[in-house]
């Protein structure tokens, strides 16, 4: 991975915690850089970031405060979703990752050329979110 893209996956990391920047910013600028999509591991605590030839690039995530639960709860996941989707009073990134995580959510998948986000459980249940049109 260039230097250039590891420094855009790095910033909209970063930029996903402190709240400087909404998610389809996140996405463009992912998309701009040439990244297909990426996925967020809970368990292990690391977002990796994927180009369409193949290369990667794992970034620490900052863990969730408690572990991941066993039964996956796709409707609170999805009010969640709401909530990042609508800019809620209140919505932190940090706080999105301690709902999900709490519902049982080990981690999420996006998808730049699906155009959609399926996020899923400990068992391999799944939600699935597509971008909004």
């Amino acid at each position: 991975m260039d230097a250039h893209r590891t420094s855009i996956a790095q910033s909209c990391l970063a930029a996903s915690h402190d709240g400087s920047l909404d998610f389809p910013s996140i996405v463009g600028r992912l998309i701009d850089a040439g990244f297909e999509g990426y996925a967020v591991d809970y368990r292990r605590g690391v977002s990796t970031y994927y180009l369409p030839d193949g290369d990667s690039l794992e970034l620490v995530h900052p863990a969730p405060d408690a572990p991941v639960a066993a039964e996956f709860q796709a409707t609170v996941v999805a009010a969640a979703v709401r909530d990042a989707q609508t800019n809620a009073p209140g919505y932190t990134y940090a706080g999105f990752c301690r709902t999900v995580t709490a519902a049982g959510c080990a981690g999420y998948m996006v998808s730049f050329l699906g155009r959609r986000v399926v996020y899923f459980g400990r068992t391999a249940e799944t939600h699935v979110e597509h971008f909004p049109q």
